[in-house]
């Protein structure tokens, strides 16, 4: 009997001995930087994850295009699947996900805009990524300015997935019946201001008072005002991003010139006139109600699928040829149960694999060096849809500025300027008060995040 009661009592030390070794372990796997115990989550190697991964649609054609990297993703690892979602892009979309972040239904990866990534950081809504690019990532490949926006104090908390960048759009065959030159691709020939005014002039067709055809649309707008700034030797801040610097001769000579082309020249018309077409700028273009337009890089997806040749050159400069660059981020939710396999995703997101059919299509520019090479922008130059010069323009792209929006903690900064843009150029606003209004609320603002 006691030799029985003996090796009952044997069995269950040694059953609590190994339950004590399994608990002893609970926090092993943990690691700063996001890494997480996969004992709790049961993510093992023979078993699926689900991601939860959140964007927007832009376009029809961007959604097919992500639906069609994640099918891709999910081949290369058949542990993971990817539940994707699309929600309406702009303030909408960032509510949506403060939302879901605060009542703890974050998605597992998710879409973010560049002039929010800081403040989603700020709010530690974030997983930081330093240790897995550390061990598992090039950031050396990347370009400058996407370094830069990537990085908040020296360290990732998502992966820019690309780049964006304004450029100026044209009606070749409007071009052609004028008898006028083509805008150059490369920057070193850049238009400068005067000879940019002049050609819009000669494109600009009235029948009696009327205006039938404008030479140029789409440089009010804040998003590119800002690069014809930085051509001007200006920006929106300092450069150490601690106040504004949009009280300056830059900024006020490159927006009375922008002013000008409606105002005395009447080369371009108001903003409403879109609103009241019926039709998007591409349209505009198409149909010859306008002969340039200046708009993001990616509307050349849009453009070269459309029945007229449009062709692509870089923006008019006053001291520089200048074009600044950012796009979304891809980020990891701090909460996520899977935060390796949500780095997966994220280094997927940001691969050759999955940029060069969004670059290929015109959709996307790339933000990696080596896809800037001879050898690289053989992989994504695409006849039918990057329009003849496109490659003259490579150290435009490479060379972009940051966008300075991007830089900041607030998204009111941007918004209080695209406010006082909107009453110079359409409220008749004196052009000295909107700039001091806009240094006022900049720096009130600054004062009140700390800086960046």
């Amino acid at each position: 009997m006691k030799k029985r009661w003996g090796i009952i009592w044997s069995s269950v030390l040694i059953l609590l001995l190994l339950l004590s070794a399994c608990g002893g372990n609970s926090g092993a796997g943990s690691k700063e930087g996001g890494s997480a115990n996969r004992t709790d989550q049961g993510a093992g190697e023979d078993k699926t994850v689900t991601l939860k991964f959140m964007g927007w649609e832009v376009s029809p054609l961007e959604t097919e295009s992500v639906k069609k990297g994640i099918e891709l993703f999910m081949e290369q690892n058949p542990n993971i699947k990817v539940d994707y979602t699309t929600i309406p892009n702009g303030t909408q979309y960032v509510a949506k996900m403060q939302a879901m972040q605060l009542g703890g239904e974050a998605p597992d990866v998710f879409f973010l805009q560049s002039d929010y990534y800081r403040d989603f950081v700020k709010r530690d809504f974030l997983l930081n990524l330093d240790s897995y690019v550390a061990s598992d990532f090039n950031p050396d490949d990347l370009i400058d300015s996407a370094v830069s926006l990537s990085t908040v104090n020296g360290s990732f908390y998502g992966i820019e997935s690309c780049i964006v960048a304004p450029v100026l759009y044209y009606n070749k065959e409007i071009f052609d019946k004028a008898g006028l030159p083509y805008p150059p691709s490369a920057p070193s020939e850049a238009w400068t201001w005067e000879e940019f005014t002049e050609v819009a002039k000669k494109l600009t067709v009235k029948k009696g008072d009327q205006v039938e055809q404008y030479g140029v649309y789409g440089l009010e707008d804040y998003y590119q005002t800002i690069a014809l700034i930085m051509s001007n030797g200006g920006n929106w801040f300092s450069e150490d991003l601690k106040s504004s610097a949009a009280n300056t001769a830059e900024v006020k000579e490159a927006l009375q010139k922008i002013y000008d082309l409606r105002s005395i020249e009447g080369v371009t018309p108001e903003s409403k006139l879109l609103q009241n077409s019926g039709m998007s700028s591409s349209q505009m273009l198409q149909t010859e109600k306008i002969a340039m337009l200046v708009n993001g890089s990616w509307a050349l997806q849009e453009l070269a699928n459309m029945n007229f040749e449009v062709g692509v050159g870089v923006l008019p400069k006053f001291k520089e040829a200048v074009t600044h660059g950012q796009a979304h981020l891809h980020v990891a939710s701090k909460s996520t149960k899977h935060p390796e396999e949500a780095w997966k995703l994220i280094k997927f997101l940001s691969s050759e694999d999955y940029q060069l059919q969004n670059v290929k299509a015109g959709l996307w520019l790339p933000n990696r060096k080596s896809l800037y090479t001879e050898e690289g922008i053989q992989k994504w130059l695409t006849e039918g849809v990057h329009p003849e010069g496109f490659e003259s323009m490579i150290p435009y792209f490479l060379n972009s500025k940051v966008y300075p929006y991007a830089m900041l903690s607030s998204q009111k900064i941007q918004e209080d300027t695209t406010a006082q843009l909107d009453a110079f150029f359409y409220g008749a606003q004196p052009l000295d008060t909107t700039l001091q209004n806009i240094e006022k609320s900049a720096n009130d603002t600054i004062s009140g995040i700390g800086g960046n």
